[in-house]
């Protein structure tokens, strides 16, 4: 049997509010630490290395990589935190997707003015990255999906549904 099989992924980049998100969560528990020793509030301190245990095991959650898996016309997005634990973000049919275009794609202008659609992004946020965007229609909820697949994946969509994927 020929299976159509195509897999990729990609490293989300830290911006700023990731690195905000960072800092605020240390200095919130250097700061309860402080109090504590200030006040000789035992209570307080040990809800301050209560905070440092907690950010032991937070911050690995603050890296995440995005895997796409393409496999017969099902497309699986999962997220992966601190390189141990993964999750199924998303699961797809190509017989939902309408469309399938790079970002910049005049392909994809007809959708730009759409109100009620919901975007998720498993995009990396490099802004060299070629970025492929779903348009995903189950029912009446519209949902666009940004990622970056690579060659074998955009080939093997094309192979299921030809009409639906644009390289332009």
């Amino acid at each position: 049997m020929n299976e159509l099989y195509a897999e990729a992924g990609c490293k989300r980049q830290n911006n700023g509010k990731v690195l905000l998100q960072k800092v605020g969560l240390i200095a919130a528990v250097v700061l309860i630490i402080l109090v504590g020793f200030l006040m000789m509030n035992t209570i307080v301190m040990f809800v301050g290395m209560l905070g440092v245990i907690g950010i032991f095991f937070l911050l690995p959650n603050f890296n995440v990589e995005y895997e796409y898996v393409f496999v017969d016309g099902q497309l699986d997005f999962d997220k992966i935190m601190g390189k141990s634990r993964r999750k199924n973000a998303l699961r797809i049919q190509m017989e939902q997707v309408e469309l399938v275009a790079p970002t910049n794609s005049h392909s994809l202008d007809s959708y730009k003015n759409m109100n009620d659609v919901k975007v998720r992004n498993f995009a990396s946020g490099d802004p060299n990255a070629k970025v492929y965007e779903i348009i995903h229609r189950e029912g009446e909820k519209t949902t666009r999906i940004l990622f970056e697949p690579s060659e074998k994946m955009i080939s093997c969509m094309k192979l299921k549904s030809p009409r639906k994927i644009s390289e332009y």
